[in-house]
């Protein structure tokens, strides 16, 4: 039997890829994995810039906000898993970026509230 926790975190995460689409970005890959680490959604954003999307799901605030719930050490892999990603050359981009966009459950099913925090790798 499927857990339906992971059920809702791949639900979030194509409704972040369709967000995004529709704001004229193109998903290049989807969990994406290397040894480095893991990225839930590589992106082109309409600047070229390649972008790591960390997609972070709350459905209360009790786990904490999903800004405070990225770590410095997670923070770390999913960059280096990005810029394994770039070495490979097929996508033309002008710089790397991580992103996280925090999902919250909206009140009807399949709806969501979706906050994109740009440039999470800067802090």
């Amino acid at each position: 039997m499927p857990d339906p926790r992971h059920e809702l975190g791949l639900a979030a995460e194509r409704a972040v890829a369709d967000w995004l689409t529709a704001q004229e970005w193109r998903i290049l890959a989807s969990r994406h994995r290397s040894s480095e680490g893991e990225i839930d959604l590589v992106a082109l954003d309409p600047h070229r810039c390649l972008v790591a999307v960390e997609v972070r799901l709350r459905r209360t605030g009790r786990a904490g906000d999903a800004v405070a719930s990225m770590r410095p050490r997670h923070l770390r892999r999913v960059s280096a898993a990005l810029v394994a990603f770039s070495r490979g050359g097929a996508i033309p981009h002008d710089g790397l970026r991580v992103d996280l966009v925090a999902v919250v459950p909206g009140p009807r099913p399949r709806t969501w509230r979706l906050t994109r925090v740009p440039a999470v790798d800067a802090w």
